[in-house]
C-alpha cells in the first residue's frame, strides 16, 4: 500500500501525543477566534438594513423563528438607528478584542507545540543515529546526516505550525461560516440554488491544488537532497580547510559549491513556479464565484425580493468561506514539502543498528579472563576482509598487529567492542560471547586511542574527563595528563586545564592532540587498551613521551596495539602478522625475525627506509 499524507501525519502525531494538552488549548483558541468572526458577520444585517436603509430587520415569513431569535430581532428593531449604531460599534470593538486575544493564544500554543515537536524529534533522530553501528556512518556522510537532523526537522516543524494550524483552524472557520450561510439562507430567504451554485464554485478551488501538490512533493524531495549535498560540501571543505589551502583548492571548492547551488536554484524554481501558480488560479475562481453571486443575488435585491443586509451578510460569509478554502489549498502544498522531509527523517528513525544488545544480556563487571577470537570472519556486503581469524590474548599481555595497509587490522580490533559483529565465528571475553554481554559494560572495560586524534571544542579538562564531572575528578585528570606526558604543555596554555582547545583541537600540535587522547584513555582507567597506530602522527620527541606513557600502562593491563612503526612493538608479548585478511604468522619479535617471513620483510624494509 502506498504511504501518503495520512500515514506520515500518523507518525508525526506520535511525537505530538505527549503534548496533546497544548494542542487542545490551541484548538479551543481557534474555536473562540472563529466564533467571534462568525458573530461579527451577523452584525452586518442590522447595520445595513436598520442603520443604512432605515428599515426594520425583515426575516423570511415562511420560517418559524426560535423564541430567542424573535426576541433579539424585536429588540434590534425597537432601537433607534443611532442607538443601534452605538451598540454595534461597542459590540464590534469588544468582539475584535476578544478575537485578537484568541488569535494570540492560538499562535502561542501552536508555536509552543511546534518547538516541542522539533525538540523531541531531533532528540529521537540523534539518539537513533548515535546508537547505529559504524557501518551506517561509512554509508551516510556527516553533512547529509546533519542536514536531516537540522534542516528537514525544521521543515516538518514549520509545516506543523503553519500546516497543522490551518488543518485545524480552517475547518473550524469553514464550519462557522457555513453555519452563517445556512442561517442567512433559512431565516432571510436566500434561494437554495444560489447557495448550491456558490458552494460548488468554491469547491473548484480544490482540484488544481491537488494536481499541483503531487508534483511539488517530488520536487521538494529533490530540493532537500540537494541541500544535504550543499551541507556536505561545506562541511568537508571547512573541516579540511588546511588541506584546501595547502593545495590552493579554494577555487575548486567554490566551483563545487557553485554547481550544487545552481542545481538547487533550478529545482527550487520549479517548486516556486508551481506554488505561486496556485494563488492566481484560486483568486480567479473566487472572482468568478463572487461575480456570479453578485449578478444573481443583486437582481433579487433590486427587485426587492431579498433584504440588502441579508444579501451582504450572505456575500460576506461566502467570501469568508473562500479564505479557509484557499488556506487549506496552501496547506496541501506545505504538506507535500513536509512529507518529503518527513520521509527523510523517518528513514533514519526506521534504520536499525546491525549491532543489537540481547534482552537478557549479561553485565560484564570485571575483565579477569582472556580475549578469544574463534574462527572470526568479517566482510562488507559480499567481500570478506577477515578470514578464519583465531587469537587468544591473556590478561596483562601486550599484543601487536602488523601488516600492509588495508589487511583488516583496525576492523579486527573494532570487533572487540562490537562496533561491528562478525559474519561468522565468535569473540569471547571472560569465556563469554561478547554478543551476550551488555554493550555499555563491555565498552566500559575498553579504552581506545586511534591514529585520528578526536577531540572536542571544549576545555582540556573536559576532553580528558569526557562526559564526567570535571570538578570532582580534577586530581585524576591531572594524574592522567602527567601519565601521558601532557601536563607540562597544558600548564603552558593561557588558562591551563580550562583552555578551550577549538574544534578538533586545532590549536594543538599533532603530538599534543595524541597525548590528550591517551590521557583520556588513562583517565577512563580501563583494563583493556586498544592503541590503533597511536604514535603514527608523532614526531620523534613526542613518540618517546607517548611510548613512555604506554609503558606505564602495561602493568596489569591488556593492550592491543596496531603499529606501522615496528620499532615501537619490539617488546610486545606476541605479534600477529596479517596478510589479505588472514593471520599468516605470529610470535615475539625475535621469533618472527628468525622465521624470515612477512614480518622480517616489513621490518627490514622499514629499517632501510628509516
Amino acid at each position: 500500500m502506498k504511504k501518503g499524507i495520512f500515514y506520515e501525519y500518523t507518525r508525526v502525531f506520535k511525537f505530538i501525543k505527549p503534548h496533546v494538552g497544548v494542542l487542545a488549548l490551541a484548538f479551543l483558541s481557534m474555536f473562540g477566534c472563529s466564533l467571534m468572526g462568525g458573530v461579527s458577520l451577523g452584525m452586518i444585517i442590522p447595520f445595513v438594513d436598520k442603520i443604512i436603509s432605515g428599515k426594520d430587520v425583515a426575516l423570511s415569513a415562511n420560517v418559524q423563528l426560535p423564541p430567542f431569535l424573535s426576541e433579539f430581532v424585536g429588540k434590534v428593531n425597537s432601537l433607534s438607528s443611532l442607538q443601534l449604531l452605538n451598540g454595534l460599534i461597542t459590540a464590534g470593538i469588544i468582539l475584535f478584542l476578544i478575537k485578537q486575544i484568541f488569535e494570540y493564544f492560538k499562535a502561542y500554543f501552536m508555536n509552543e507545540l511546534g518547538l516541542r515537536f522539533v525538540r523531541d524529534i531531533r532528540d529521537a533522530v540523534y539518539k537513533n543515529i548515535l546508537n547505529l553501528s559504524l557501518e551506517f556512518f561509512y554509508k551516510n556522510p556527516t553533512g547529509k546526516l546533519t542536514s536531516k537532523i537540522i534542516f528537514d526537522t525544521a521543515i516538518i516543524k514549520n509545516s506543523l505550525i503553519e500546516g497543522l494550524t490551518d488543518l485545524l483552524y480552517q475547518p473550524i472557520q469553514l464550519l462557522v461560516y457555513l453555519c452563517v450561510v445556512i442561517f442567512v439562507k433559512i431565516y432571510f430567504g436566500i434561494p437554495v440554488g444560489l447557495v448550491a451554485m456558490s458552494l460548488g464554485l468554491i469547491l473548484l478551488i480544490v482540484y488544481p491544488v491537488i494536481k499541483l501538490g503531487r508534483r511539488i512533493r517530488k520536487i521538494a524531495l529533490q530540493t532537500q537532497e540537494k541541500v544535504a549535498d550543499i551541507n556536505m560540501t561545506i562541511f568537508e571543505a571547512l573541516t579540511g580547510i588546511s588541506i584546501v589551502k595547502a593545495f590552493s583548492m579554494q577555487e575548486y571548492e567554490l566551483d563545487r559549491l557553485k554547481k550544487q547551488n545552481a542545481q538547487h536554484y533550478k529545482i527550487s524554481m520549479k517548486s516556486v513556479k508551481r506554488m505561486i501558480a496556485i494563488s492566481p488560479m484560486t483568486e480567479f475562481i473566487a472572482l468568478i464565484c463572487i461575480a456570479v453571486v453578485l449578478w444573481i443575488g443583486g437582481q433579487s435585491v433590486v427587485t426587492k425580493n431579498l433584504s440588502p443586509g441579508a444579501f451582504i451578510a450572505f456575500l460576506a460569509a461566502l467570501m469568508s468561506l473562500l479564505k479557509p478554502f484557499k488556506r487549506l489549498s496552501k496547506v496541501h502544498t506545505i504538506n507535500q514539502q513536509a512529507l518529503a522531509a518527513a520521509s527523510r527523517v523517518f528513514e533514519i528513525l526506521d534504520t536499525k543498528s546491525k549491532v543489537v544488545e540481547k534482552p537478557n544480556a549479561i553485565e560484564l563487571k570485571e575483565f579477569k579472563g582472556n580475549i578469544v577470537y574463534e574462527g572470526v570472519n568479517f566482510g562488507y556486503e559480499n567481500e570478506y576482509v577477515l578470514k578464519d581469524v583465531n587469537i587468544t590474548i591473556k590478561k596483562g599481555e601486550i599484543v601487536a598487529f602488523v601488516g600492509p595497509s588495508g589487511v583488516g587490522k583496525t576492523t579486527l580490533l573494532s570487533l572487540l567492542p562490537r562496533f561491528y559483529d562478525p559474519k561468522k565465528g565468535i569473540i569471547k571475553v571472560n569465556d563469554i560471547d561478547v554478543n551476550n554481554l551488555k554493550l555499555k559494560t563491555l565498552r566500559n572495560q575498553i579504552g581506545m586511542v586511534t591514529q585520528d586524534a578526536i577531540l572536542f571544542n571544549d576545555t582540556v579538562a573536559q576532553n580528558i574527563a569526557y562526559g564526567r564531572d570535571v570538578k570532582s575528578n580534577m586530581d585524576n585528570i591531572i594524574k592522567a595528563a602527567k601519565a601521558s606526558n601532557s601536563h607540562n604543555f597544558i600548564m603552558d596554555m593561557p588558562n591551563g586545564y580550562e583552555t578551550i582547545i577549538g574544534e578538533r583541537g586545532f590549536r594543538l600540535s599533532g603530538g599534543e592532540k595524541q597525548r590528550l587522547c591517551i590521557a583520556r584513555a588513562i583517565f577512563k582507567n580501563p583494563p583493556i587498551l586498544i592503541l590503533d597506530e597511536a604514535t603514527s602522527q608523532l614526531d620523534t620527541e613526542s613518540e618517546l613521551l607517548v611510548q613512555e606513557a604506554i609503558d606505564n600502562l602495561m602493568s596489569g593491563r591488556t593492550v592491543l596495539v596496531i603499529a606501522h612503526r615496528l620499532s615501537t612493538i619490539k617488546h610486545a608479548n606476541r605479534i600477529y602478522v596479517l596478510e589479505k585478511g588472514k593471520i599468516v604468522e605470529f610470535g615475539s619479535h625475535d621469533e618472527l625475525m628468525v622465521k624470515s617471513g612477512l614480518y622480517k620483510k616489513l621490518y627490514n624494509l622499514q629499517f632501510k627506509l628509516g
